[in-house]
Order: C-alpha cells, then structure tokens, then sequence
C-alpha cells in the first residue's frame, strides 16, 4: 500500500513534466529556449530563497565539502537538461522527442548497472522493452510505415544528449551530500545551475524592455514550469529514487507520451483513437512487470 502512494506521486510528477513538454513546443516562436529556462530557474530561485537565508550556514558548509558532486548535479539536472530539452524542441518534431526521450529509462538501468552496480533483472528489462514498445506504437500511429517518414535533425541529437543527462543525473543523485535535507539539496542545487546558466544567458544581450514584455505576457507559464515542473516534480522525482531506485521511477517517464495524447485532446480536441488505448495497455503491462511482478526472486 505505501509503495501505491510512491507511483501515484511519480505519475503526478510525469504528468507535469508532461505539460511542461507541451508547453516547450507550443511557445517555441514567442520565447526563446534559454529565456524560458533562465526564467523558469529564476523564478525558482525566488520562491526558495528562504530556504537558502535559513539554512545559508548549512549549504555553505556542505557545499565546501561536496563541490564537485553538488556542481555536477546541477550541471545535468539543472543547467543542462531542461535547457537542452528546450532548444531541441525549437528544432524538431514531438514526434522525434517522444521517441527519443522514452530511452531514459533503458539509459538508467544501463547506468546503473555500471555506476551503481545494480543488477538487471529479467522481469525489469522485459517491462522496460515492452512499454518502449508502446510509446513507439502510439507515437507511430500502429503503423510501421510512418517509421520511414521520419526524419531526424540536431535537434533529435540534443534530445539524445539532454536525456541522458537526466538519465546520468537520476543515477548520480544517490551521492548527494547526506547532510542535506531535500529541500536544502534542491535550494542548493537551483542556485549553481542558476548561476551556470546566467552567463549564457547574458550573452544573449536581451534588452530589459523585450525582458520586461516577455515576463508580463507570459508570466502564467513560468509559473507553471516554476511550480509545478520544478520545485513539485523535482520533490515527487526525488522522493521515488529515494523510496524504489532510479531504475523503477525513470520508467514512469513512459508515461509522458500518454499523458501529452490525453492532454492534447481535452485541450486541442484532439481525438483518442484505438492505437492510443493498445499503446496504453502496452506501456500499462510493462509498467506493471518492471515494478509489481517478481515471480522469480532469482530473475
């Protein structure tokens, strides 16, 4: 029963990072990818700032001590990831990166049998092929032949590299400083990523009048990706490494192809069609034999 209450929270966790996708695509030629995420960070940055006033002697001090792994912690979870993420959706299809990003799953297992020295099981790596084999089957419409239509850019490339990021990032994350809390560990992290991007940023010599502009026109979106698929899913995707392993929740991350299919028709009217509930049950069985079935405890 308490295992319930961790995969409910991770598909809450996905289901924002969902509309967060969505919402990369859909304002590509309003917002520039790295006005989205510095702003997104910033606006991160603000709402945790107590955190680091409180807490400042305490992050400090484990930041003296754990540099390297906090630096590169933010630098693939934060700096990277979801900046990357952005640009690739500027430059290719949803199409593409849905594929592209249902390889997190088979890259953490992948890592963490080599990092981490975790052991592959059966039963594990049977449910991860079989629910990548329901997101390429909703993403393909049930029809091989659109498999020949598809066409990949440097955009497919960047969403290779961000997912492995996050791939390398949720495995990493089990060395995480000990002395602190999740709150201290996200507030720090945010903060050097923040920073890591801010250069990049600056670079860009936005204007403060179009800065101005673009946070009054949109400023219901970065609280959105501020809120929602930062500071609540960041939480919801930690607190699921913590309690089943990097490996069990990244294949929740099946689910956001899902999730983008339903969202899309409540708010584009978009029409749920057979091949849509066949990939389901797909990514449904295989969601369920990598975290519920264990037949064979030596598999």
């Amino acid at each position: 029963m308490f295992n319930l209450k961790v995969y409910f929270l991770i598909t809450l966790c996905v289901l924002f990072w969902s509309g967060n996708f969505v919402i990369g695509r859909f304002i590509k030629d309003d917002i520039t990818a790295l006005e989205l995420s510095f702003f997104r960070w910033f606006f991160v940055f603000l709402i945790i700032s107590p955190i680091l006033i409180i807490r400042h002697k305490n992050i400090l001090n484990s930041f003296r001590e754990n540099f390297k792994i906090l630096t590169l912690l933010a630098i693939l979870g934060i700096t990277t990831f979801n900046t990357l993420l952005y640009f690739a959706l500027t430059a290719t299809t949803s199409t593409n990166a849905l594929i592209l990003n249902s390889t997190v799953p088979i890259l953490v297992l992948i890592l963490s049998y080599f990092i981490l020295k975790q052991k592959i099981h059966l039963y594990q790596f049977t449910g991860i092929v079989l629910s990548t084999f329901g997101v390429v089957f909703l993403i393909l419409k049930a029809d091989i032949s659109n498999m020949l239509r598809l066409e990949f850019n440097q955009g497919d490339i960047l969403i290779i590299i961000s997912s492995t990021a996050w791939a390398l990032y949720s495995v990493l994350v089990k060395f995480k400083p000990k002395d602190l809390n999740d709150f201290e560990y996200f507030a720090t992290i945010v903060t050097i990523g923040l920073l890591l991007l801010l250069p990049f940023y600056l670079a860009q010599g936005y204007s403060m009048q179009k800065e101005l502009a673009v946070l009054k026109n949109n400023y219901l979106i970065f609280l959105y990706v501020s809120i929602f698929a930062s500071i609540t899913s960041y939480y919801l995707w930690h607190y699921g490494i913590e309690k089943i392993g990097a490996s069990k929740t990244a294949q929740f991350t099946h689910l956001m192809p899902l999730f983008g299919i339903v969202l899309a028709s409540i708010f584009l009217q978009e029409t749920l069609e057979i091949y849509h509930l066949l990939g389901a049950v797909f990514i449904a069985f295989g969601i369920y034999l990598s975290l519920f079935y264990r037949k064979n405890p030596s598999l």
